[in-house]
């Protein structure tokens, strides 16, 4: 028998979106099933007042079902391309790796990081009027909730707690989320839309109000936006993963950084340039995605 799928014409982008909201409800129920249940065999019902009130040495729980979160936002995609009929590398379009491109993200990654740092501080200063008062609270509560868990997922007590946030935190995100949103749902948009400009900014829009952390929706919509062009001009999901490994692994190195120096991380954003160091910052990143969109012409 001939176990390698064939290929076949594609599906209208309506449907494709149609089938990875279906994917999703049901890979959420199946595999976030699963890692509770995995839970509850390890842990008993003590892992899930682990999850509950986590502290440093009872992460377990909460580590688990943080990677099945991984692993259900990456199923969907994979279950697009193969419902398809395609291969995945092809589908995704995995094309070899060039070290001209991928030195040219590593750039990006760090001269860009000043005005990131500048839309941080932009959305963290956010105010709703007076009458939607009640929704400033309820986004508070959102961002806070939110922030307290990164803080416990990133608490680091030697080498395996690094490798295995450098895992969780950094390496399955990276994957899942683009394999996810820049290789389907963009992918999609621009087979409905037919302006990838379009696909790739509805697309950094979404990928930014699903994750719920509204202090933080500019600079993670920028982001998106940035992963996508990055996709799109080099044609290959590869840059997009780097991307976003790069982003996820900085805060895990920079968390081990302040824990080992004795630094609270509730001072991890608080580094600040002057203006000028934002221009600077916002001209060299504009000037290097101009670049790696030549050499990806080359």
């Amino acid at each position: 028998m001939d176990f390698i799928p064939r290929e076949q014409e594609e599906t209208s982008g309506f449907m494709q979106l149609f089938r990875l909201v279906m994917y999703f409800c049901i890979s959420g129920l199946v595999i976030l099933g699963i890692g509770s249940g995995l839970v509850y065999l390890i842990y008993g019902m003590a892992g899930f007042e682990m999850m509950a009130h986590p502290r440093v040495g009872s992460l377990g729980p909460l580590r688990i079902i943080q990677i099945s979160s991984s692993v259900f936002v990456l199923f969907p995609a994979l279950w697009l391309a193969w419902s398809e009929g395609q291969h995945i590398g092809h589908f995704y379009k995995f094309k070899p790796i060039r070290l001209s491109l991928l030195s040219c993200v590593i750039a990006i990654f760090i001269i860009s990081m000043p005005v990131l740092e500048w839309t941080i501080a932009i959305n963290q200063k956010m105010l709703l009027p007076d009458f939607l008062q009640a929704l400033q609270n309820w986004m508070q509560e959102k961002e806070e909730a939110a922030a307290e868990l990164t803080k416990t997922l990133l608490q680091i007590n030697g080498i395996s707690d690094f490798l295995i946030n450098i895992f969780m935190i950094a390496v399955m995100p990276a994957v899942a989320e683009e394999f996810m949103f820049r290789g389907a749902i963009q992918r999609s948009f621009s087979k409905i839309f037919r302006n990838q400009h379009v696909a790739i900014w509805i697309t950094a829009f979404i990928f930014s109000a699903i994750h719920v952390q509204f202090f933080g929706f500019l600079p993670r919509f920028l982001m998106g936006a940035a992963f996508g062009y990055l996709y799109f001009w080099s044609g290959s999901l590869w840059y997009a993963i780097l991307a976003h490994f790069l982003n996820n692994a900085y805060a895990v190195c920079a968390a081990w950084y302040m824990q080992k120096n004795n630094i609270p991380l509730s001072e991890a954003d608080q580094l600040h340039f002057t203006w000028y160091g934002y221009a600077i910052s916002f001209i060299l990143t504009i000037l290097a995605f101009q670049f790696f969109k030549k050499q990806t012409n080359k």
